[in-house]
């Protein structure tokens, strides 16, 4: 997708996955048909994936809408989100209800604290703590994001104590929604993060909520037999991409290549998104092709509204 210029933009930023323009109090974002894995932009977009993720954002940051203020406004195009610009706490709050991915890679190396969480002694791989836990780490500008613990973010500044205990209120009771979203569609929401700005004195969440490029589910069917054989649980996210880059060679690593992405590739990709849709909002994917001129119009047309 082409970038746009509208009247009054002053600013804009293109991500790994979102195209974000900016105006004095609001922000446009795009959602591309971009993929990125290991921090790499991969090199073809995948079919309708902006709509997939836009649309279950939307959904989400609606239905949790009675739980904290949240920065969406409108939702002009399928791919497409407009919202209040929030001044942003440089921190990702990442909730984890199983010891899966990062966590697991730090218990199996025999710690059993991360980001100032306890984790008990005795668990095995993907199960459930006693009571989720948070592990925030900092978002950085270039580079991987690093782990920190509450009393380093008060330490450093990057909130106070007492928007710590707002944020950490506000990510339980956003987790606790989403698990129940979840679990009416058969689902496990393992693990999510939250990002949050504020706009004067007030909180508000950020971004895209419970989407699979920032959440892992489970297949709750079959979950604790899985468990107790020691069997991989069946996941919904897009780990099966990485998983594909790792069988071919492909880590970001420096001197490592890109496989090839063959059309057959790209639609298997594009349907297991679909696929992801159906499955986590329980309604039918609708593709919405629509052309870049119709999507400015729109846009143009909100912030009209808005502004």
């Amino acid at each position: 997708m082409a970038s746009f210029s509208f009247p009054e933009q002053t600013g804009f930023y293109s991500g790994k996955v979102r195209d974000v323009y900016y105006f004095s109090d609001y922000l446009v974002m795009i959602a591309s048909d971009r993929i990125s894995a290991f921090d790499v932009i991969l090199p073809r977009p995948i079919p309708f994936k902006g709509q997939v993720l836009n649309q279950i954002a939307s959904y989400m940051l609606k239905a949790t809408g009675d739980i904290c203020p949240n920065w969406l406004l409108d939702v002009p195009a399928p791919s497409v989100s407009i919202g209040k610009k929030c001044d942003p706490f440089k921190i990702e709050m990442v909730v984890r209800g199983n010891l899966t991915g990062h966590a697991w890679r730090t218990y199996s190396s025999g710690k059993r604290e991360l980001c100032g969480a306890e984790m008990p002694e005795g668990m095995k791989e993907n199960d459930f703590f006693p009571t989720p836990i948070i592990t925030p780490s900092t978002k950085a500008s270039e580079g991987h994001d690093e782990d920190i613990s509450p009393a380093e973010i008060i330490a450093s500044g990057l909130a106070s104590a007492a928007e710590w205990n707002v944020l950490k209120d506000y990510t339980l009771k956003l987790f606790e929604r989403g698990k129940e979203i979840a679990a009416r569609r058969g689902l496990i929401l393992v693990d999510t993060k939250y990002e949050f700005g504020k706009i004067g004195e007030t909180i508000y969440l950020m971004d895209e909520i419970h989407t699979p490029d920032s959440s892992r589910y489970f297949y709750a069917d079959g979950f604790e037999e899985r468990q107790q054989k020691g069997e991989r649980q069946k996941q919904l996210s897009k780990e099966f991409v990485r998983e594909w880059l790792i069988a071919n060679d492909f880590m970001g690593k420096p001197g490592q290549v890109v496989p090839e992405m063959k059309d057959e590739w790209v639609q298997t990709i594009s349907q297991r998104y679909i696929e992801l849709y159906e499955k986590v909002i329980g309604e039918p994917f609708v593709p919405q092709p629509i052309p870049e001129t119709e999507i400015k119009s729109r846009i143009i047309n909100s912030l009209k509204k808005l502004m």
